[in-house]
């Protein structure tokens, strides 16, 4: 019997109204209505998120992007050809990061303005979620009471990691991954599309377009996309060869279709470094079988802080009701081999050990990630467990005299009854995510009357600042004594001084560059990481004094800017000795440098980076005392990607750019164009002669992304046209 709240006859003829007109059918309103009532709810108790508010975490790097985002369409540059300039001393982020949303947010935000934009897909994404998971349940084959039942319970969900999709990962008070809301969108339609296209062989181009847009805006939840298209391989062992062609053409056409994105990944992957200071510990490698098992089964997967466990019986009761359906129910089968296989992914390194490498790009994954496909796996499971409860609920009652529950009213009623059922069952789950939504809309509102006062104090600062010239900022950092308290509002300075879109030393490891690993040793009291990193000016506490020998500018209520007179992004410097280094020990192989005397006045060792030759050195024997040359004027455009300025070499000698290498740089000395060299701890430097040079440093992003998304265009369409030319082919 199908599992619905109110399933009819499969053969009921319609019924009509006076007048000929079609009688509204629980069967199909009812879902429809329990859904729109979710989201109803969510669209009141989230509005605070619609906010323009400075950002507590990731996402005042995600709002960023949006706004570099806008300034690029804006000023006619595509996003993913650009030099992404603020932290980590810079980097092409829009190549080396999931972009997609960022870019989608970029546009609308030359029609509301970029942090508008930001706010307002960060509330609508996370308060429509429940459409998305009624539309993809019922694209992978389930009822329309089953789908209503997974968007019922699907803003419910919290875990103990809070990175899952439970809403606390996404708010101001949570972690901020917004890049993922993208994905949690796109997943699961991807998941129905592709379920339905190896079915059905059908609707190839559709499948491929979520695919794609999966793999584009999360990566994480790229790889999940291909857990469907697997597991329907083993769910129909008879129709093995045919579905294995269908996935064969949306694995291929979703390859062709992220062209765009996976061969320049690919081609510069060598030059994104690994977050060093993660790796071995869980959020890379997640937590291993017994802490996930130990988790699924005390409810911290679905239920952490609930009072009582539902989802995560129901989750259980849904794996019931697959094994019991096993041979009957392919949906059912598939979402619990869907299921295990993401929890055997969450497991991680410390189970699948070496297995786990046969991911492409293993080492750049946050293995404990992959609890989001655990999570969206279970909620359509719970729908399942609901509607099958109700299920046999009602044929209980149908074996008794009540045979009100036989007519169309009582079984509206009765659908009527079983949904209030349900809200009163889940009323301990909705209760703690009112009280959690409302501290974090508290929260904001209290951040907002910061902003408009500390915030515009910490913006008369900046605006002084950048009235004297260009150059990059510290406000502390992460793990020292005071930067974390050192705030507006809750915000720390150092993360806030994002919001003015400034070159920022001390917001560390937010982008792959390859110096964001040794940025995390800079060292305030150490005067020669100024020069070594380019900082020019510090916004301190009132009170506290600046180690090197800086002057003070101005004051502004508790904060203090002071500049390192100087300092800027040009050095001219000798250059001795070699480290050896890759992308994943690059910070570590160069924090003696980093912590020495030799930032202050050099040599600088040459970097010895994987496989690639090793620059020769200025300098071979004892260094010559005093300075190498100097710079005589510098015009930097940072946020175009380029630097031009004029030095003194006083004996052949580097200039070096204080900015993240990368093999994207193009350098030309007195008009000429000159190789380039990575000098410690990974910055772009050249050589230059003894004399007076014009040396400039242009950022050339690869260029061929016209090409890659023509073959994108091109591979859609033709998964529109061929399918239907071959079946009007067949059919003559």
């Amino acid at each position: 019997m199908t599992a619905g709240l109110a399933a009819t006859p499969t053969a009921a003829a319609p019924s009509y109204r006076a007048g000929g007109r079609r009688r509204a059918d629980p069967a199909r309103l009812g879902p429809l209505a329990l859904v729109a009532a979710v989201v109803a709810v969510n669209l009141v108790v989230l509005h605070q998120e619609a906010s323009v508010v400075s950002t507590l975490n990731d996402s005042s790097f995600h709002e960023q992007m949006v706004r570099y985002a806008t300034l690029q369409f804006d000023r006619g540059h595509f996003p993913l050809d650009g030099w992404f300039p603020y932290l980590g001393l810079g980097s092409p982020l829009f190549l080396h990061y999931q972009s997609l949303g960022a870019m989608v947010a970029g546009l609308l935000g030359l029609v509301i303005g970029p942090d508008h934009a930001f706010s307002l897909l960060l509330y609508l994404l996370l308060s429509l979620w429940p459409i998305c998971i009624y539309l993809s349940a019922r694209l992978l084959g389930l009822t329309r009471w089953q789908a209503a039942a997974a968007a019922l319970v699907s803003p419910l969900l919290t875990s103990v990691t809070n990175v899952g999709y439970e809403q606390i990962s996404y708010l101001w008070v949570g972690y901020g991954v917004w890049a993922q809301l993208f994905g949690m969108w796109m997943l699961p339609l991807s998941w129905g599309f592709s379920a339905r296209a190896v079915r059905t062989g059908r609707g190839y181009a559709v499948a491929v377009l979520f695919a794609s847009l999966t793999i584009a805006s999360h990566f994480l939840s790229g790889y999940l996309t291909a857990a469907p298209l697997l597991l329907l391989l083993l769910c129909r062992p008879g129709e093995f060869r045919s579905r294995l062609r269908r996935v064969l053409v949306i694995g291929i056409g979703a390859a062709l279709s992220c062209a765009w994105l996976i061969v320049p990944l690919e081609q510069f992957s060598g030059y994104a470094s690994v977050n060093e200071f993660l790796q071995g510990t869980a959020s890379a490698d997640s937590y291993g079988a017994r802490q996930v098992l130990i988790w699924l089964f005390d409810g911290s997967l679905f239920d952490s802080g609930h009072f009582l466990p539902v989802l995560t019986v129901l989750v259980g009761g849904g794996l019931l009701v697959a094994i019991r359906r096993w041979r009957a129910d392919e949906t059912t089968r598939l979402l619990a081999l869907l299921f295990v296989t993401c929890l055997v992914l969450f497991f991680g390194r410390p189970t699948l050990g070496p297995l786990i490498d046969v991911l492409p790009g293993s080492r750049d994954l946050f293995l404990r990630r992959f609890l989001m496909g655990v999570q969206l796996s279970g909620i359509y499971l719970s729908g399942v467990a609901i509607t099958a409860a109700v299920a046999g609920l009602r044929n209980r009652l149908a074996r008794t005299p009540a045979a009100f529950l036989a007519r169309r009213e009582g079984r509206a009623v009765f659908a009527l009854a079983t949904v209030a059922l349900a809200l009163t069952v889940l009323a301990p789950s909705w209760s703690a995510l009112f009280a959690s939504d409302s501290r974090d809309g508290a929260a904001i509102r209290q951040q907002i009357a910061a902003d408009a006062s500390e915030g515009g104090e910490v913006g008369t600062l900046v605006a002084q600042a950048l009235a004297l010239g260009p150059g990059r900022f510290f406000a502390g950092m992460p793990n020292d004594s005071w930067g974390p308290n050192f705030a507006v509002g809750e915000v720390p300075v150092f993360k806030y001084l994002a919001n003015f879109d400034v070159d920022i030393v001390g917001y560390t490891l937010r982008t792959a560059s390859l110096m964001t690993d040794p940025e995390a040793y800079f060292d305030e009291y150490d005067p020669g990481d100024y020069p070594l990193f380019g900082v020019r000016y510090l916004i301190l506490p009132l009170g506290r004094q600046p180690s090197p020998s800086a002057r003070h500018v101005a004051t502004e209520g508790p904060y203090a800017l002071w500049e390192v007179v100087g300092v800027g992004y040009l050095r001219v410097v000798d250059t001795q000795g070699s480290i050896a280094a890759n992308r994943a020990n690059i910070g570590e192989n160069t924090a003696d440098f980093v912590r020495s005397t030799q930032p202050l006045h050099g040599p600088y060792p040459v970097i010895a980076y994987g496989a690639t030759p090793v620059a020769p050195t200025t300098v071979s024997g004892a260094v010559p005392s005093g300075d190498a040359g100097r710079v005589l004027n510098s015009e930097p455009n940072l946020e175009e990607g380029r630097i031009t300025g004029t030095v003194d070499a006083i004996r052949p000698a580097v200039v070096v750019f204080s900015a993240s290498f990368d093999p994207g740089w193009v350098a030309r000395v007195d008009g000429a164009q000159v190789p380039t060299e990575m000098v410690a701890p990974a910055l772009v430097a050249v050589p230059v002669g003894a004399g007076r040079h014009r040396v400039s440093f242009t950022y050339a992003a690869p260029g061929d992304y016209p090409q890659y998304f023509s073959l994108a265009g091109v591979t859609l369409v033709a998964l529109v046209v061929l399918p239907r030319w071959r079946r009007r082919r067949a059919a003559r």
